[in-house]
């Protein structure tokens, strides 16, 4: 991953309403506050989307098993839904879950109503799926954009600890 000069922005609260745990069991919501001190890295994506598939969950699922055991990084998955309600469901997230063995909380995020476009989209300024968000230990967001190299994101993610 080159990581481009890009302005740092404060990263917003998630606003997630729907979350499950590393197991797809229901959770509490998940806040930046909860992870005070972590080093946090987003995966954005929606269930029907070829490219979450066939790039952006590969890519996830090697950050996340080359970073086990790394407790100052922390994997969230979160499901976008800008459109395709129908189809972008809290159950195709849990399929998604089990599909790729991801041990790692997800969120289903279709904005405050359920029906309307993402806030995750909305405040971070996504471009779509599937997306990447990297956030510092101090709550800026450091990385933001459609494309990563999977290897150079685990090199620099290595160097947190």
């Amino acid at each position: 991953m080159s990581i481009r000069t890009q302005e740092l922005f404060r990263a917003p609260e998630f606003n997630v309403n729907h979350w499950v745990d590393a197991n797809g069991n229901k959770a509490k919501a998940i806040n930046l506050s909860d992870l005070e001190g972590k080093f946090k890295v987003l995966f954005c994506f929606q269930s029907w989307c070829r490219g979450c598939h066939s790039k952006g969950f590969p890519n996830l699922k090697t950050m996340v098993d080359a970073l086990e055991g790394n407790d100052k990084v922390v994997f969230l998955a979160i499901q976008t839904v800008f459109e395709g309600y129908e189809i972008n469901t809290f159950d195709k997230m849990l399929a998604t879950q089990k599909q790729y063995d991801l041990k790692i909380p997800f969120g289903h995020d279709a904005g405050k109503d359920d029906k309307s476009q993402s806030n995750i989209l909305t405040n971070y300024k996504t471009g779509g799926t599937p997306w990447f968000i990297f956030i510092d230990t101090h709550n800026n967001v450091l990385y933001n954009d459609f494309h990563l190299y999977a290897s150079s994101a685990i090199d620099f993610l290595e160097t947190i600890r």
